[in-house]
């Protein structure tokens, strides 16, 4: 049996209780047989709570439970020291207060208290960031954990970016400051990759929990797996969108829906493969390059090769220079979805190439 069927019980009984002595109270001297009154209004006491204790303690607690474990820690943080610093203030308030005439001196008090309260969560947990870096001045406990406090943020992951793997290197470099929080959900998701019949994705979901494990013995990058949660939602990437706005927390991505979508709402994306293409080699027409020819290209006579970075380059008449490399000059650069790509054009003639190669 549920909770829900003891808390009607419960409100029945006493409501029901309530009735009857509200009945016998409220019931006419002149009455002929006041039981009717006791009857009446214990029975309709028992009616009314059965039906809506409910919705008057169970529900609330359980939507405030709900509200509260979707909450960050460091929301919750704030609003607990604005709630705590709106009481101090409107405890020394109430003692002028007091002094005034009634019924001013009974009322204002709890009323100074109440705003005063309000305002203090709402205002702490808005500016929850600049508050909370007051921490940075207090003495590090340990090594990690302070680094964790110092850079003031949490990253959410994406499985897209954990079964992707470069997120240990950028970790190493430094680039990244926060702690990395992974959800639970997003867990659960990478094992049940993990567990699919489907070889490459068994192989993926695998490689993401290797990818995490290394994560976690990494000290310099802090990561932690949250149990947060977000009732009523069954999509991960919906999921983390809202957990995103809530705690104010960017989410880090290789997934181009979850990037529009999280985009659209107004949440800071970090996506992997952006960062990628930002720091690859910038070319400008006319500037020197080499690079290996190894496939043919869309157009005729073309030859398709790439740089360490992976950046494409399109080499004009490259045909001739299959399985060698090339020195050649940047004719154009364009960037794409799939990122940038290089057009260039060999520094020596095709025919000067045929030659070589025939006579070696």
């Amino acid at each position: 049996m549920s909770i829900e069927f003891f808390a009607r019980l419960i409100g029945m009984l006493i409501l029901g209780i309530g009735g009857w002595y509200l009945g016998d109270f409220l019931a006419p001297s002149t009455e002929t047989n006041p039981n009717l009154w006791q009857q009446g209004l214990a029975s309709a006491g028992a009616l009314l709570g059965l039906l809506f204790t409910p919705w008057l303690t169970v529900r609330p607690l359980r939507a405030m439970r709900n509200f509260l474990s979707q909450l960050s820690s460091r929301s919750l943080l704030a609003g607990v020291l604005g709630l705590v610093l709106a009481l101090i203030i409107s405890g020394l308030l109430a003692l002028p207060l007091s002094l005034l005439p009634q019924p001013f001196s009974q009322v204002l008090p709890i009323a100074v208290a109440v705003v005063f309260g309000y305002l203090g969560i709402v205002i702490f947990v808005a500016r929850q960031n600049e508050i909370l870096s007051v921490l940075r001045f207090l003495p590090p406990s340990n090594g990690s954990q302070s680094r964790g406090i110092q850079n003031g943020r949490n990253v959410l992951i994406d499985t897209s970016v954990i079964i992707d793997g470069r997120i240990v290197d950028i970790a190493k470099t430094g680039f990244l400051s926060g702690t990395l929080l992974i959800p639970r959900f997003v867990l659960n998701e990478l094992q049940h990759i993990a567990d699919s019949p489907d070889k490459m994705r068994r192989q993926r979901g695998r490689r993401g929990l290797e990818v995490l494990s290394a994560l976690q013995k990494d000290p310099r990058m802090p990561t932690q797996i949250s149990d947060i949660d977000v009732e009523g939602v069954r999509e991960v990437d919906d999921k983390l969108v809202i957990l995103a706005r809530q705690m104010h927390a960017p989410i880090l991505t290789n997934d181009f829906n979850l990037n529009r979508v999280a985009d659209l709402q107004g949440v800071t994306i970090l996506n992997i493969n952006e960062l990628a293409n930002a720091v690859k080699s910038v070319f400008l027409p006319g500037e020197e390059t080499t690079v290996r020819v190894i496939q043919e290209g869309r157009e005729a006579r073309q030859g398709v090769g790439y740089l360490e970075d992976g950046t494409m380059v399109v080499v004009q008449d490259g045909i001739d220079y299959m399985g060698s490399e090339v020195k050649t000059s940047v004719t154009k650069v364009l960037q794409t979805a799939a990122g940038r790509m290089v057009f260039a054009k060999p520094e020596e003639e095709p025919k000067k190439a045929r030659a070589r190669r025939d006579k070696q």
